[in-house]
């Protein structure tokens, strides 16, 4: 192979830095061509998680089912069912699941026999994860697995994976670790760090398809969970978008999450999460609606948190649903005038009401309004803020503005994603690419004159939306910037919406169904055929014989028949619904997406219950699992992306031994 040396020698000798000789670098190479051809990592894509923590934090232990169905196929018929679901569930609640069993050991009558029993108990259980931990690990260099151990049980990690114990004096030795680790008191510590590295180690690469955010009560402990996680990315979704926007200072997008937060009573994530003072809001609607029966604002209860709240917290909920929905409308009224371009004047719906006659016009046609009381808006000028609204207004944005925890969140999506991804041939974003009639990829106009469609769109909207972080934006820029965010969340030809309106006001005010509905884009009525994937897939440079799409968004309804898989298989939608007040509609409770080195794998899951039933009862997440695309053959790292990246320092490392032997560069012995 001829190299050019001279064109790349300021590289060469900057990578001489790192490996200053041959036999440096011919290690390095060893090295890298042996993980070229390791099977390839398991992915796991989700979408749409909406705030549902418990069930997302068991999925990643659970591993969508992989570590069951690896400790199946590991013990087999020759372990009991029950004795399975007890090793699963301590794998998955390791510290729970301990304090349980001590304490069922502890109520025998014999003290010296209890403590013998729970000793043979660690004994087999510390044997059993050892294996489990093996076939987990197998698919890893050395390197990598050693990265996930904690530190105090390194060694001892090491020494248990790499030990082979058909050997006798072998098997004496891993028995002797294992006694020690139970003589030292250390049988707790070990088994709970045992079960966080296979729970690390079950899942290579997270993919999550947007929509952290909205309905359920714990978004900010799945970000939480997030910000320590090992290996994850975020194509954004439109609720994300929303608190985003709401974290950048954006008004609208802060009445819209506040809202949101009130129509399901989910106040956990706005108050203990990020500590949002919603305090002056309360006062503001009791003494501006405190004569208001606000009958479509009453919060959409879940049957099982029904009991949480009395009937008088739910009346100052109901007012403050109101408050902050009217004052959202004035919210996006001011952004809708400031950017024309954006065509979206017929959705400022409180300039649009008659009201003498009490009825308002939605396109073209009048309907009767089903509540006329808005004692803070003026007819001559609906759209204007009274005085205290403006007050209200600032304390909120302050509120926002200052919550130490939302930003470093909301900074952390914005480090792990952006529009979309492309990962091993497969096209990620959360919910469209804007599309014509006929097929063809829509231009759109992202600000007064500069119009883009696909690729070059998403990646636009992705630069904008950092554009108002970014202390270093010019002011006018950084303006249309954060208005963009709306645009984003409720805009017509947004990526992240993609409907013809978002009948928000229709539903609380207007009787007629009709008037509810949010038509939605070609995108959503083309994603059918092989060609509307082949023409998207083909826009942003995605090749190979097995590539997809993968998305959320709009819940699939299984109950309905509707199948997740589209386009012949090139379109995999993967929003099952996640967050509760979807399960009826959809008839499951989310999908999980997993691409091993076979094949695509897609997991259907049921309602999650709670912690407590999994740990005390062994209750699993019921999932149902379907191959829904398979490769042909097992691939390797050097099939995927990051095997290119590899295969290119290996090039590279060639070139560099190739300028140590001619002299080009000098050895570091």
């Amino acid at each position: 192979m001829k190299y050019d040396i001279e064109h790349d020698i300021h590289y060469l000798n900057l990578l001489a830095k790192s490996f200053p000789n041959i036999a440096a670098a011919s290690t390095e190479i060893i090295n890298l061509s042996a993980i070229l051809n390791l099977p390839k990592g398991t992915e796991h894509f989700l979408a749409d998680i909406h705030g549902e923590h418990e069930a997302f934090l068991h999925v990643l232990k659970n591993a969508s089912g992989r570590i069951s169905r690896k400790v199946d196929e590991i013990f087999g018929e020759y372990m009991p069912l029950a004795a399975k679901k007890e090793l699963c569930t301590l794998i998955y609640y390791p510290e729970q699941k301990l304090e349980l069993i001590k304490n069922q050991y502890a109520g025998q009558d014999a003290q010296d026999d209890a403590q013998e029993s729970l000793e043979e108990w660690y004994r087999m259980i510390l044997h059993q994860l050892v294996k489990v931990f093996r076939v987990i690990s197998s698919k890893y260099t050395r390197s990598k697995v050693r990265k996930s151990f904690p530190p105090e049980y390194s060694y001892i990690l090491e020494e248990l994976l790499h030990t082979r114990t058909e050997e006798r004096d072998k098997a004496q030795y891993v028995n002797v670790i294992i006694d020690e680790i139970i003589s030292t008191d250390s049988a707790d510590d070990f088994i709970t760090a045992i079960a966080n590295v296979i729970q690390r180690l079950a899942i290579d690469q997270l993919h999550i398809l947007g929509d952290v955010y909205d309905r359920g009560p714990g978004a900010h402990i799945i970000m939480d969970k997030l910000c320590e996680y090992h290996s994850w990315d975020i194509q954004w979704g439109n609720h994300d978008i929303l608190w985003m926007g709401a974290c950048v200072g954006n008004d609208a997008c802060i009445c819209n999450v506040i809202r949101l937060s009130l129509r399901y009573a989910n106040l956990l994530t706005l108050e203990d999460g990020y500590g949002i003072n919603l305090m002056p809001l309360a006062t503001f609607a009791m003494e501006t609606y405190g004569d208001d029966p606000c009958t479509a604002f009453q919060p959409r209860l879940n049957p099982e948190n029904e009991e949480r709240f009395d009937q008088k917290t739910l009346r100052l909920m109901a007012m403050m649903h109101k408050a902050i929905t009217v004052l959202q409308f004035k919210a996006e009224a001011a952004i809708i005038k400031r950017n024309p371009s954006w065509k979206m004047d017929d959705r400022m719906m409180l300039n649009h009401i008659d009201f003498t006659n009490g009825t308002v016009e939605v396109e073209g046609k009048r309907y009767a309004m089903l509540d006329m009381n808005f004692p803070t808006v003026t007819p001559e000028d609906p759209s204007a803020f009274s005085e205290e609204e403006l007050q209200l207004m600032k304390k909120l944005h302050h509120s926002f503005r200052v919550s130490e925890k939302l930003q470093r969140h909301i900074k952390t999506i914005l480090s792990h994603g952006c529009m979309y991804a492309i990962y091993n041939n497969n096209l990620l974003f959360h919910a469209s690419v804007p599309m014509n009639q006929d097929g063809t990829l829509k231009e759109v106009e992202i600000m007064p004159g500069v119009t883009c469609s696909g690729r070059v769109l998403m990646k636009k909207i992705g630069m904008m939306i950092r554009s108002a972080f970014a202390y270093d934006t010019p002011m006018e820029e950084k303006r249309y910037a954060k208005d963009y965010f709306m645009y984003l969340w409720c805009g017509k030809d947004s990526c992240l919406f993609d409907k013809a309106k978002m009948a928000t006001f229709e539903r609380y005010f207007l009787a007629e169904k009709e008037t509810h509905v949010e038509e939605k884009g070609w995108f959503f009525k083309l994603r059918e055929l092989e060609k509307t994937a082949d023409t998207i897939l083909d826009s942003f440079g995605v090749t190979g014989e097995n590539r997809h799409i993968i998305n959320g968004h709009v819940p699939v309804h299984v109950k309905k028949g509707e199948l997740p898989i589209k386009a012949n298989g090139k379109i995999m939608v993967i929003d099952g619904g996640f967050a509760e007040p979807y399960h009826k509609e959809t008839g499951i409770a989310g999908y999980t997406l997993v691409y091993h080195s076979r094949e695509f794998e897609l997991v259907q899951h049921e309602p999650f219950t709670n912690v407590e039933d999994a740990v005390r009862e062994g209750r699993d997440i019921k999932s149902s699992t379907q191959i829904v695309a398979t490769t042909g053959r097992r691939l390797l790292v050097a099939d995927t992306d990051r095997g290119k990246e590899l295969q290119q320092q290996i090039d590279d490392l060639r070139e560099l031994l190739y300028a140590f032997r001619h002299g080009f560069i000098k050895e570091v012995k």
